[in-house]
């Protein structure tokens, strides 16, 4: 029976081993393939015309999801806030609270798994079909590089895209507060305005946009490095996809807690 637990107990931490080496691995491919990147960004051709093909892909196609979630993201935390501000009678102060939330916070990293999840998801499928149909090794035996073919017009186009949408984000969800505060709560016009910019500092802003051009970094890199280890065939493609999205999720949520700590905490 001993001899059997410490069996079990070896296969376990065998697999667990397996895990920790398979997870080494993959983080050095992520950081020889971000040093791929960024040679290539720095070295001609540059493809501009194709990167204003995918900025317009990317940014101008996801405004409409983008302004939706921001609308309502902005009416609920208003509507939220109002529930215990009444109480205080401090209702003024939504303004502050959804202006600082979105601007610190939800406007970045809403945007980012919008962007993941919609145009990283596409990215991925796209380069990963174009990886297992051989296309990628077309291009090799052309003597053109995938990278700089493939993958910097789409980070330069998801870099603009991201911090663009961010700062979009940030003010339709003050719209949609503005609607509950002004329109439902009573507040008057020049006093939403007012508490609406007035705690509001340059450091907040140029916060939120490190954050998004972090995030922007993070759906490229792992949305084309997902689909260039894509395997043969559409089933390989589908995982390839799938795993994009949920490791660009989780990566932007960590990057979002560590930044915040630096930002906010650890800098004072």
């Amino acid at each position: 029976m001993i001899q059997r637990l410490l069996s079990n107990i070896q296969r376990k931490l065998a697999a667990l081993g397996a895990k920790g080496v398979e997870f080494v691995c993959y983080m050095g491919s992520i950081a020889i393939f971000m040093g791929d990147i960024a040679y290539a960004l720095v070295h001609p051709p540059f493809r501009i015309r194709e990167t204003i093909r995918q900025t317009a892909q990317i940014g101008a196609n996801s405004i409409p999801i983008v302004s939706l979630i921001s609308l309502f993201v902005g009416i609920v935390i208003a509507l939220q806030s109002a529930y215990q501000m009444q109480k205080m009678s401090a209702e003024m102060y939504i303004a502050s609270l959804v202006a600082l939330s979105m601007i610190r916070e939800l406007g970045p990293v809403l945007t980012a798994l919008v962007v993941a999840g919609r145009s990283g998801a596409a990215i991925t499928a796209e380069i990963g079909t174009m990886k297992v149909t051989e296309q990628i090794d077309a291009l090799e035996t052309l003597a053109t590089n995938p990278i700089n073919y493939l993958v910097v017009p789409r980070f330069w186009a998801l870099l603009v895209s991201v911090v663009v949408l961010t700062v979009y984000a940030d003010f339709i969800s003050m719209v949609g507060g503005y609607i509950v505060g002004v329109h439902k709560l009573h507040i008057s016009h020049h006093m939403y305005v007012k508490m609406t910019f007035d705690p509001l500092a340059q450091s907040d802003l140029r916060n939120g946009l490190y954050k998004s051009v972090v995030f922007a970094i993070i759906i490229c890199v792992i949305s084309c490095f997902e689909g260039m280890r894509a395997e043969e065939g559409a089933e390989g493609v589908g995982k390839a996809t799938t795993s994009s999205v949920v490791r660009s999720f989780i990566l932007i949520i960590a990057a979002d807690c560590l930044l915040t700590a630096l930002m906010y905490f650890i800098g004072r």
